[in-house]
């Protein structure tokens, strides 16, 4: 009886400890909470409201029930959105904006305040199509491909002015996409068309333009000529035309003589072939 009184009391202390033991680790694991690399955390106290400090990386103490942490990342993040917006001239032109924002790590307690955890979607989006809206409207269409830096320029800076209202930093804005509605685009494609067609023209123009220098010149060389053979045949007589003429028989006789098909017969040969005068083929 001694023995088992004594089991049973040791089991009972046992269980005593363990209760104490998981009480005092639950109580101290939720008086910890650790901030990770990258992040910072804002402390809303029951009491006092939201702390107007911030809390850094590490492991850290708070007081259970009364306190709550509220991590933000506070590393730069990629946003992407697209907005549809109307030309100086009144064309519709869609553009893809990407955005890398982090908040101000100071002003985190204000942005939990007046924004909450999701600040980011609730500002970012709307603030740039206002940006957007505002800066294309200053430029026609194709100002927009042409200027593209300037407006590149212009909506970064509009954008970096206006998230700084909201305590957030923009550490780069970029446009990565642009396209134009099916009418302009038809109307640019059509423009092309008529330069590449201007162009052909102005190229056949030129060659005709050559073309006819080309035959003027020539006529003013035979016309020199002729009229330098005109004046050496007044001066010196025949004598040139009749050396051209040989000159040009001679090279007949060349040519005839080289051929496999031409048969040259001296007058008065066609007796001995049996052929009449009238018959004969030269």
């Amino acid at each position: 009886m001694a023995g088992n009184q004594a089991a049973m009391s040791l089991l009972t202390n046992i269980a005593r400890v363990s209760i104490g033991l998981g009480l005092g680790t639950a109580a101290i694991n939720s008086s910890l909470y650790t901030v990770d690399g990258g992040e910072t955390c804002v402390l809303f106290d029951r009491l006092r409201g939201v702390l107007d400090t911030t809390v850094g990386e590490g492991t850290h103490f708070k007081i259970p029930w009364l306190q709550t942490p509220h991590i933000f990342d506070i590393k730069s993040k990629p946003h992407v959105f697209t907005s549809s917006s109307p030309t100086k001239d009144l064309q519709t032109v869609s553009l893809t904006l990407r955005v890398l924002s982090r908040p101000e790590v100071s002003k985190l307690p204000t942005i939990f305040k007046t924004l909450g955890v999701e600040y980011e979607n609730k500002v970012l989006p709307s603030i740039g199509n206002e940006v957007l809206k505002a800066v294309v409207a200053q430029f026609e269409a194709e100002q927009l491909l042409t200027e593209r830096p300037q407006v590149s320029a212009l909506v970064r800076e509009g954008l970096v002015l206006r998230a700084k209202d909201f305590n957030i930093v923009l550490d780069d804005v970029a446009i990565t996409h642009l396209s134009y509605g099916v009418e302009f685009s038809r109307a640019v494609e059509q423009k092309q068309v008529a330069q590449q067609e201007a162009e052909r023209s102005k190229f056949v123009v030129a060659k005709a333009e050559q073309e006819r220098r080309a035959a003027v010149i020539r006529a003013e060389g035979e016309s020199e000529a002729a009229k330098l053979i005109s004046d050496a045949t007044k001066e010196f007589g025949n004598g040139l035309i009749q050396l051209r003429i040989l000159e040009a028989a001679r090279e007949n006789a060349a040519t005839l003589a080289n051929s496999n098909n031409v048969i040259y017969l001296p007058k008065g040969m066609n007796a001995f072939l049996g052929l009449n005068p009238g018959q004969a083929r030269w």
